[in-house]
């Protein structure tokens, strides 16, 4: 009998868990941020951050240790992720929808320019270059971490995997630090819900691929990867791309063009 190559995934809660974490994180940041209790925002975090652990457990089960990632599977999972990060480039192009919709052609409300009257916008040649320099850093490092890998180079995977999140790190404090120094909030207008909507999000981006390369390193760690079946790691390297390219859309056209 001819086994079947594909892999027929098991009833899993995950699903179910995180949706339900999805839906209190939802609600719960609502409420908190119109002066309720915050008791539904931990609960929904606390979910999903579970939500995350287990079902990642279960994937780094099935792919190492029970051998259900055939190549017909690995190419399965390779167009999902190709179709996952043309929906994200598709989600980032709203955002940049409307803040070209709202800067080329100011309306009399903005005061007729762009930025509007009364925004100070950051500085493009200070923490956002650093910034730049940062994320290319790091696209250069996780480069250098999938070729050690195809090499069996376990110890510059391993330097090179921890240099990368070091830098998705910093990238983070970095624009925590310019968030709490801004001179406008999200609340000024079309410049200051475009600008926190957009770079926000992307920085969402950033604290999800810094948590997908420290279970890659983990997993690295732990030799779970060889020269031939590293597509945890691809999967991790191509959206981490896919946010480096990003930041370069975001760093030209908002905050060096619109300075």
């Amino acid at each position: 009998m001819e086994r079947n190559p594909f892999h027929l995934v098991e009833f899993s809660p995950w699903p179910l868990t995180g949706s339900m974490g999805a839906l209190f994180l939802t609600s719960g940041l609502a409420g908190w941020m119109h002066g309720y209790s915050y008791i539904t925002l931990i609960t929904g975090l606390v979910l999903i951050v579970i939500t995350m652990l287990q079902w990642w457990r279960d994937v780094i089960r099935e792919a190492t240790y029970q051998g259900h990632h055939t190549k017909q599977v690995s190419k399965g999972l390779r167009w999902g992720m190709i179709l996952f990060i043309i929906s994200e480039i598709c989600f980032f192009f709203a955002f940049f929808w409307a803040y070209f919709h709202s800067s080329l052609a100011p309306s009399t409300e903005l005061g007729s320019c762009w930025p509007p009257s009364g925004i100070t916008p950051l500085n493009p040649f200070e923490v956002p270059l650093l910034n730049t320099g940062v994320l290319l850093a790091s696209g250069v490092t996780v480069t250098w971490a999938h070729h050690a890998l195809m090499e069996s180079d376990r110890k510059g995977g391993l330097q090179a995997l921890f240099a990368t999140v070091v830098l998705g790190i910093y990238f983070t404090f970095l624009q925590g630090m310019e968030y709490y120094e801004a001179s406008f909030s999200i609340a000024d207008g079309a410049y200051g819900s475009t600008f926190f909507v957009a770079t926000g999000f992307h920085g969402l981006h950033v604290l999800i691929g810094s948590t997908f390369l420290l279970i890659c390193l983990m997993r690295v760690w732990m030799q779970h990867f060889s020269t031939g079946h590293h597509f945890g790691f691809e999967a991790a390297a191509w959206y981490w791309h896919f946010v480096d390219v990003v930041w370069l859309f975001l760093y030209l056209s908002i905050y060096w063009w619109g300075y």
